[in-house]
């Protein structure tokens, strides 16, 4: 382990779920006796979600091909490597960082001074949670962490823009509101029909009064709009509004419930305790099993999953599509009697 780090830079993951999953990492980087300054090479689309906490003042921005010039100004004596990309781990190389820490996966171990070696089975690696691997790569800083949790924060102006554009939409004041976002950036293989979607939701207007808002990314309008046009309780399309990380936080930390594909928004939910329930298809579970104290997992066990691909290979993509609103409809029951006894699983 390094005894001391007196400037040390950290490049962040470029993922939403992976992002938020770090932010444990990066507020303890900035309290380590074994960091002296800590500099958040963070991409600039993904910054807004770590606005409003403490890790923002120590935030550098980036746009995609500039990371490496980032470092070259900086000349940190470190380099955490948060993302576990070939290409990180090479521009980290190029920069003739001293110190180059990260995890051995994508062909890049001989780039890298220290390495977290994650476990294998059979000559392939184990799968084992994200957040987890985030930690133990902070560990070759001498950073240690005292909870896995998710930390992200909204200010109360955000809070206030975010009930004015539900009210502006429909919202009644004291109306509770569920929020979906149906959409993944992975690719089409995460994507649970839009009728689903809007099954489950109207199902639970109808059993918690909870009033759709659907929500999701830049380009995902016509599936908020499709997920809108199937439902029967008047769900509210938020595909006009300003969509971005901050309003997503805020509209987030708002409802009663999130249900959401396999996708960044998950941890948004688990980081302000919002009981979620999100369907998942061809990804690893063990990937994401951590902090689900108000959250679960829907998902089959079909013949070919999980296949891990952006796109079904078979052209059946019955992970997703075998999936049954009712079996979500039963999961958000369960979350939102934990939440509401105050009892995580």
């Amino acid at each position: 382990m390094i005894e001391r780090l007196e400037h040390l830079a950290i490049c962040a993951p470029n993922w939403v779920g992976d992002l938020a999953m770090a932010t444990p990492v990066l507020e303890a980087a900035l309290h380590s006796a074994h960091v002296g300054r800590t500099t958040v090479l963070v991409r600039q689309h993904l910054a807004p979600l770590l606005k409003d906490g403490p890790v923002e003042p120590h935030v550098r921005a980036h746009r995609s091909g500039e990371e490496l010039a980032h470092l070259r100004e900086l000349r940190p004596e470190a380099v955490l490597l948060l993302s576990n990309s070939f290409g990180s781990a090479w521009r980290a190389f190029r920069a003739r960082v001293p110190i180059r820490l990260g995890s051995a996966l994508s062909q890049r171990r001989l780039l890298l001074t220290h390495a977290v070696v994650p476990p294998s089975r059979d000559g392939r690696r184990a799968p084992i949670p994200t957040a987890h691997l985030l930690r133990d790569v902070a560990g070759l800083a001498g950073i240690t962490l005292d909870s896995l949790h998710p930390r992200l924060y909204v200010r109360e102006e955000l809070r206030e823009r975010n009930r004015a554009t539900l009210r502006a939409l429909g919202l009644a004041e004291s109306e509770r509101y569920a929020v979906c976002c149906p959409g993944a950036a992975f690719g089409a293989a995460k994507l649970w029909p839009p009728d689903r979607f809007a099954a489950a939701l109207d199902r639970l207007h109808d059993e918690f009064g909870l009033r759709a808002a659907v929500s999701g990314g830049p380009g995902e309008e016509a599936l908020i709009g499709a997920v809108c046009a199937a439902s029967r309780r008047g769900a509210i399309s938020m595909g006009k509004s300003e969509r971005n990380l901050e309003t997503l936080k805020a509209l987030v930390e708002g409802a009663e419930l999130l249900l959401v594909g396999d996708s960044g928004p998950r941890w948004v939910a688990a980081a302000f305790d919002v009981p979620c329930v999100s369907v998942m298809g061809p990804n690893l579970p063990e990937l994401t099993a951590t902090s689900l104290e108000f959250a679960e997992i829907v998902r089959i066990d079909v013949e070919c999953g999980p296949c891990m691909q952006r796109v079904c290979p078979l052209g059946h993509h019955r992970c997703m599509t075998g999936i049954a609103p009712d079996a979500v409809v039963a999961a958000a029951r369960r979350v939102l009697a934990r939440k509401s006894a105050g009892v995580p699983a």
